[in-house]
């Protein structure tokens, strides 16, 4: 009776050692901040951060100039944001996957002046790119563009 006590608890000690803990994964970044000035700021799940350059961008994020502020990120597939003083966009969707076939890029100007060029996803898939205001959506065909947005 003893050594089916001892087993057990052998048996059940390897059990819990042998499981692995699971992580949730963390999405992949869309892009990096590559210039960044005066005020400056990635909003990230209702949290305000400085926007430095190397700085990750991630699918959702907001970024927000102040009046002082400049912006200057570039996506995975090379499409270039920039945003001017007192401004604020929004990255509603980005998934560049071409060996898939899945690409996307949605990009919301809430307000303020931004520029952008088109990367490979436009290239690639000129559909799958949209870009927003609060009067109007764009289409993109392979571009550089200026937006202002009030």
């Amino acid at each position: 009776m003893k050594n089916v006590k001892w087993l057990s608890c052998f048996v059940a000690l390897g059990l819990m050692t042998s499981v692995t803990p699971v992580f949730a994964q963390q999405p992949s970044a869309a892009g990096r901040i590559k210039v960044s000035s005066g005020s400056a700021f990635i909003v990230r799940g209702g949290t305000e951060l400085a926007a430095k350059a190397g700085e990750n961008v991630f699918e959702a994020d907001v970024l927000r100039t102040g009046p002082d502020g400049r912006l200057g990120v570039t996506l995975k597939d090379d499409t270039r944001v920039s945003l001017g003083p007192a401004s604020e966009m929004r990255l509603d969707k980005f998934i560049y996957a071409p060996s898939e076939g899945n690409l996307a890029l949605a990009l919301k100007v809430v307000h303020g002046v931004a520029a952008y060029v088109s990367g490979r996803i436009a290239k690639l898939s000129p559909d799958a790119v949209r870009l927003e205001t609060p009067a109007a959506i764009v289409g993109v065909r392979g571009t550089t563009l200026a937006i202002k947005a009030d």
